[in-house]
Protein backbone atom coordinates (compact mmCIF):
# COMPACT_ATOMS: atom_id res chain seq x y z
CA UNK A 1 0.00 0.00 0.00
CA UNK A 2 1.54 3.21 -0.82
CA UNK A 3 0.19 7.22 -1.11
CA UNK A 4 1.70 10.59 -1.99
CA UNK A 5 0.91 13.00 0.44
CA UNK A 6 2.34 16.80 -0.14
CA UNK A 7 3.19 18.56 3.04
CA UNK A 8 0.78 21.67 3.91
CA UNK A 9 2.12 22.22 7.56
CA UNK A 10 4.18 25.46 7.24
CA UNK A 11 6.88 24.32 9.34
CA UNK A 12 7.09 20.94 7.89
CA UNK A 13 7.44 17.72 9.56
CA UNK A 14 9.16 18.96 12.95
CA UNK A 15 8.51 17.51 16.09
CA UNK A 16 5.05 17.63 16.66
CA UNK A 17 3.39 16.40 13.65
CA UNK A 18 6.38 13.37 13.49
CA UNK A 19 5.15 12.76 17.16
CA UNK A 20 1.88 12.29 16.05
CA UNK A 21 3.22 10.25 13.49
CA UNK A 22 5.34 7.79 14.87
CA UNK A 23 2.44 7.19 17.47
CA UNK A 24 -0.13 6.25 14.91
CA UNK A 25 2.25 4.12 13.36
CA UNK A 26 2.98 2.10 16.30
CA UNK A 27 -0.71 0.83 16.52
CA UNK A 28 -0.03 -1.55 13.58
CA UNK A 29 1.88 -4.60 13.31
CA UNK A 30 2.78 -3.70 9.93
CA UNK A 31 6.18 -2.49 8.19
CA UNK A 32 5.31 1.72 7.62
CA UNK A 33 7.81 3.61 6.14
CA UNK A 34 7.96 7.28 4.80
CA UNK A 35 10.28 7.72 2.18
CA UNK A 36 11.07 11.62 0.96
CA UNK A 37 13.91 12.48 -1.81
CA UNK A 38 15.02 9.43 -1.93
CA UNK A 39 15.69 8.13 1.64
CA UNK A 40 13.61 5.84 3.41
CA UNK A 41 12.73 5.99 7.26
CA UNK A 42 10.75 3.56 9.24
CA UNK A 43 7.56 5.43 10.22
CA UNK A 44 7.70 4.17 14.12
CA UNK A 45 11.00 5.89 14.79
CA UNK A 46 10.91 9.30 15.62
CA UNK A 47 14.46 10.28 15.12
CA UNK A 48 14.28 8.30 11.22
CA UNK A 49 11.58 10.76 10.38
CA UNK A 50 13.02 13.98 11.99
CA UNK A 51 16.09 13.18 10.15
CA UNK A 52 14.49 13.36 6.56
CA UNK A 53 13.72 16.74 7.24
CA UNK A 54 10.63 17.13 5.20
CA UNK A 55 9.81 20.61 4.78
CA UNK A 56 6.46 22.58 3.20
CA UNK A 57 5.66 22.11 -0.05
CA UNK A 58 7.47 18.39 -0.31
CA UNK A 59 5.95 15.50 -1.48
CA UNK A 60 6.41 12.11 0.47
CA UNK A 61 5.31 8.50 0.48
CA UNK A 62 3.46 6.59 3.34
CA UNK A 63 4.56 2.79 2.41
CA UNK A 64 2.77 0.06 4.53
CA UNK A 65 3.68 -3.74 4.22
CA UNK A 66 1.65 -6.24 6.01
CA UNK A 67 -1.36 -7.66 7.53
CA UNK A 68 -3.10 -4.57 8.24
CA UNK A 69 -1.46 -2.29 6.07
CA UNK A 70 -4.90 -1.27 4.66
CA UNK A 71 -5.97 0.19 7.78
CA UNK A 72 -2.70 1.49 8.42
CA UNK A 73 -2.60 3.12 5.42
CA UNK A 74 -6.29 4.35 6.08
CA UNK A 75 -5.44 5.66 9.92
CA UNK A 76 -2.45 7.71 8.88
CA UNK A 77 -3.73 9.57 5.78
CA UNK A 78 -6.49 10.51 8.18
CA UNK A 79 -3.56 11.66 10.80
CA UNK A 80 -2.02 13.16 8.08
CA UNK A 81 -5.25 14.96 6.99
CA UNK A 82 -6.89 16.36 10.49
CA UNK A 83 -3.46 17.09 11.55
CA UNK A 84 -3.13 19.67 9.11
CA UNK A 85 0.08 18.22 8.57
CA UNK A 86 -0.47 17.68 4.44
CA UNK A 87 -2.90 16.53 1.80
CA UNK A 88 -3.10 13.20 -0.27
CA UNK A 89 -1.79 13.79 -3.93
Amino acid sequence: MEKTYVVTDETGIHARPATVLVSEASKFESNINIEYNGKKANLKSIMGVMALGIMQGAEFKIVSEGSDADEASAAIGNVIAAQGIGKEK
